[in-house]
């Protein structure tokens, strides 16, 4: 499964489009974020996703959760959101 990595300077708009894309295409999607900022973004982006896919009659449920990875041969500590649709 693809991961989006979402950063501070992550567009929402743009994120969730590929959010919308990605549930059509593969029925779910998981987002990877690392820090506040991030975390902001990617809430943002999963709230105006759900006005992309309302229409078709979806709604999507959020499963967060944490996740260890390693940036820069560094352990960090992620939040990933899994997103699935509800019809």
């Amino acid at each position: 499964m693809e991961v989006l990595k979402v950063s501070t300077k992550s567009e929402p708009k743009s994120v969730a489009g590929a959010i919308s894309a990605i549930i059509r295409e593969n029925g779910s999607a998981e987002m990877q974020c690392v820090g506040a900022g991030a975390i902001n973004q990617a809430v943002k982006a999963i709230a105006i996703a759900r006005g992309f896919v309302s229409p078709n009659g979806i709604d999507l449920i959020c499963i967060p959760a944490f996740s260890e990875i390693e940036i820069d041969g560094e352990e960090r500590t992620a939040i990933k959101f899994h997103l699935e649709p509800r019809f």
